[in-house]
């Protein structure tokens, strides 16, 4: 494993984009456990983009327009209606006495959509990870599929880490109502600029 891969990895992961945001509105809404669930389920949402570049499958979205262009769109869509949920407090940080009162399911479920709609993850997939890959490797597949397990392990680990340090925070945020308006406003305003900037991304 390469020095270089692993400092990669590390700052891609680390970098705030839409599954961090749902990782730190989950730990500040409902707590620990639903921090780790939305980090498990971040993690979950990569599986799909990892497999189309390993299996050459992100090819298609980079040559096909209308592909691109209508899973991206659905992603926009979906980011969109997450802002509009926050905002009207049944979202993503929507308050639950009990910590636990959201299914996990229904986590998992929202995390995974909020990653798999963004065809520039799998794009990235398919150019970040050939490159890691030695043109001499006797076993590139096997290769990839470690690399990309790697990847994940760091992803889910430092999301955990996200959404703890929100959870650690919770009740301080909870507790003063006009701090907990303005975060809302504050996440409803970045799913849609995330929205916005998954709107004008280019193959």
């Amino acid at each position: 494993m390469s020095y270089d891969f692993l400092l990669t990895s590390l700052i891609v992961v680390v970098s705030p984009g839409i599954g961090v945001l749902y990782t730190l509105a989950a730990g500040l809404s409902r707590g620990p456990r639903a921090s780790i669930i939305a980090a498990f389920g971040c993690t979950l949402g990569i599986v799909p983009h990892m497999a189309a570049a390993i299996f050459g499958l992100a090819a298609l979205l980079h040559t096909s327009a209308l592909a691109f262009q209508t899973l991206k769109y659905l992603g926009v869509a979906y980011l969109l209606y997450m802002a509009w949920m926050t905002l009207k407090e049944s979202g993503a940080l929507k308050v639950e006495p009990d910590q636990g009162a959201r299914p996990a399911l229904k986590v998992i479920g929202q995390a995974i959509l909020l990653n798999l709609l963004n065809p520039k993850l799998s794009i990235f997939f398919f150019a970040f990870l050939p490159q890691f890959v030695s043109t001499n490797e006797a076993a590139p597949l096997a290769r990839m599929l470690e690399l990309s397990g790697v990847f994940m392990a760091m992803t889910f680990a430092v999301f955990v880490l996200y959404g703890l340090f929100a959870a650690a925070i919770r009740a301080h945020v909870i507790s003063r109502p006009q701090v907990l308006i303005w975060m809302r406003r504050a996440f409803a305003g970045a799913f849609a600029a995330l929205g916005l900037k998954l709107a004008l991304a280019e193959r």
